[in-house]
């Protein structure tokens, strides 16, 4: 196999009228086993400008092509084209030179996922700055944290509330010196405070900016401790978005189709950056949802209309589950359970083609999925907006079962695995050769390494330069050697798919002396329609337990579908039925595990856990350390009769 070709100038794209080509990594083993396993990068290295420079090159190469679409206050979608684009970010650039932000300051900006977060990402580009975003939840102690390590200069809130909660705080920060509110219209005014400042002014800013130059300090959830800064530099990004673009050609190149991305992750997470940075690149449609409410995204869904979506697992869980919720309701379970089924082995035997192991669908499995098209996959895709094809997942695994049955619903998953530290994904689902239940193989211009101990070790351009620590003088190199250690524990098959079996530090080793990975056994869990979330226990123990939260969606068609009064939550977790049932899940959890590592015992918890309460960080992981110091009565109870 051969590489795609480059053009002699220009973006940094392979050529973009070559076929795709399918390159395999290279695969290196070490003690009968695949310890490394690496692909060439699909896209010329970016060796000048910034991305400061992407909304002003579409607007030159093609002026009207929509790129992005705003919601307005009425709920209608405004197309945004190239040329409209830039000239609000070349505006909105002014009006923050003109409020004296100099190059290198930063910019935080706290909001939900919306069009202006993207706008002020760009507009502080063209000026010179550094942004650094704040998730809309955090708390008024991680957010002063946050804006004392990075010194920012200036603070972009949503909301007044977010701005007011923060007064108390702002004596002690003293290199805060803005604080701008969008619902204030505090944007419009920037581009009115920006009107008397020359162009040239921003172009001789944006002339000033370089791939290696600082693009923004993303600070990490802190599951284990106080949030770190990561540095990412404009360069980081290219060589992420631009080998994405060319690996997910499905989503970012193909002809003759209005390629479109509604995007409803957190931009303050590199997962949702990074792909709106790529759909601005690509000139795809970019849309901005800012609630995941099932009764404001789905309107918005509806009316966008996207093409391809970014999920978590959490999220196509819930998709699938209220679905079966729907059939059962309506006395039709066994018809969706038997398309469940057609839709799992017609995604099993597409993967099978590609990876040359099958000869795809049979005529009859090809007629069974026609038949329950109508009835179920058309409404799957219909819940999503109707012209969904692609959704890229990533955060936890998925699993095989959910990702073969929504490839034969007609969705097909690009799972991905990264780090804030690797500017979002560092394996991806390769498309012409997708294998369900990893999460793919090295992105192009990206190396996986296996430590001694199973830890995953990365290499490639897009690895941080290091992390921001003020006391240091700046950026601190994160991987001297150019490896950076991950803390996640995984596998390379033989063809170099990785998959990943755990946190290095969330290892339980048993009082037997017996290593157990907790992540499978949760990730199965959490699939349950009844659960909502699931946390292993058993270090140190005699055996293996597990903590449970409950679904409340999931919780009240049980109830209802079992003649139960509608009471509390908390009132149900010793309710007999209830256990048989998360019982028989664990039974089947328990088949993908040895004897020693299977769960034992298991209590309810009387309420879910959130962001809100601790338990979880924004970007939906456990806080483990906090679980166990709130529910230490619980976990105690599951050993109060310790057995062997």
């Amino acid at each position: 196999m051969s590489t795609p070709s480059y053009p002699d100038a220009g973006p940094a794209y392979a050529d973009p009228d070559a076929p795709p080509a399918l390159v395999e990594p290279e695969t290196r083993r070490l003690d009968g086993a695949v310890r490394e396993a690496s692909v060439p990068a699909f896209a010329r290295p970016v060796t000048y400008g910034s991305l400061a420079d992407l909304p002003y090159d579409n607007a030159a190469a093609d002026p009207g092509a929509v790129v992005l679409s705003r919601k307005g206050p009425d709920g209608e979608w405004t197309d945004i084209t190239a040329e409209r684009f830039a000239a609000q970010v070349h505006a909105v650039a002014k009006g923050l030179i003109a409020e004296g932000l100099v190059p290198g300051d930063r910019l935080a900006i706290m909001a939900r996922t919306t069009y202006e977060w993207t706008l002020l990402d760009f507009a502080a580009w063209a000026a010179g700055l550094v942004t650094v975003p704040i998730y809309p939840t955090s708390s008024v102690f991680q957010t002063r944290w946050i804006l004392h390590d990075s010194g920012a200069v200036a603070l972009v809130t949503e909301a007044t509330a977010q701005a007011a909660t923060l007064g108390p705080e702002l004596d002690r920060l003293p290199d805060l010196r803005h604080l701008w509110v969008m619902d204030k219209g505090h944007v419009d005014r920037l581009i009115e405070a920006g009107e008397h400042v020359p162009d040239a002014e921003v172009e001789i800013r944006r002339g000033m900016l370089v791939p290696d130059t600082l693009a923004t300090l993303i600070y990490t959830s802190g599951t284990t401790g106080r949030p770190k800064g990561c540095a990412l530099t404009h360069g980081n990004f290219f060589a992420e978005v631009d080998n994405a673009i060319e690996l997910l050609y499905p989503v970012f190149k193909s002809e003759g189709e209005d390629l479109s991305v509604l995007l409803f992750l957190p931009m303050s997470h590199v997962f949702g950056r990074m792909v709106a940075i790529a759909c601005v690149r690509a000139r795809v449609r970019l849309g901005h949802a800012p609630s995941l409410k099932a009764d404001e995204l789905l309107p918005d869904l509806a009316a966008f209309r996207p093409t391809c979506l970014l999920a978590i697992p959490y999220m196509l869980e819930k998709i699938f589950n209220t679905a079966r919720a729907k059939a059962e309701a309506s006395g039709k379970l066994s018809s969706f359970d038997r398309a469940a089924g057609v839709a799992r082995r017609y995604g099993e035997a597409v993967e099978a083609h590609k990876t040359g192991t099958g000869s795809g669908p049979a005529a009859t499995l090809r007629a069974a999925r026609a038949l329950y098209d109508p009835l179920v996959y058309r409404r799957i895709r219909g819940a999503m907006g109707g012209r969904v094809r692609h959704a890229i997942c990533g955060g936890s695994p998925l699993g095989r079962r959910l990702s073969a049955f929504y490839l034969g619903a007609g969705i097909e998953i690009y799972e991905g695995y990264g780090l804030t530290e690797t500017t979002g994904a560092s394996t991806v689902t390769p498309p012409l050769k997708p294998r369900l239940g990893t999460v793919g193989w090295p992105l192009p211009g990206t190396k996986i390494r296996i430590a001694a101990d199973g830890e995953i070790l990365i290499a490639g351009e897009h690895v941080l330069r290091g992390y921001w620590d003020p006391a240091a003088g700046g950026v601190v190199p994160a991987a001297p050697d150019g490896w950076l250690p991950t803390g996640d524990l995984g596998e390379l098959d033989d063809e170099g798919y990785l998959t990943i079996t755990g946190r290095k530090k969330e290892m339980i080793i048993t009082a037997g002396g017996k290593s157990v990975a907790p992540a499978p056994l949760e990730n199965w869990l959490r699939s349950h329609p009844l659960i909502s979330q699931a946390m292993v226990l058993g270090d140190g123990r005699p055996y293996v337990s597990v903590l449970l939260t409950l679904d409340p969606d999931g919780l009240t068609h049980w109830r209802q579908m079992n003649g139960k009064h509608p009471v509390p939550a908390e009132l149900l977790v010793d309710d007999p039925e209830l256990h048989a049932v998360l019982q028989r899940a664990i039974d089947e959890a328990n088949k993908l595990v040895s004897r020693p590592e299977s769960i034992r015992r298991f209590a309810v918890l009387p309420t879910d856990f959130s962001e809100l309460t601790g338990h979880l960080t924004p970007s939906m992981k456990l806080r483990r350390e906090v679980v166990l110091r709130d529910f230490a009565d619980q976990v105690e109870g599951l050993y109060a009769h310790e057995t062997r």
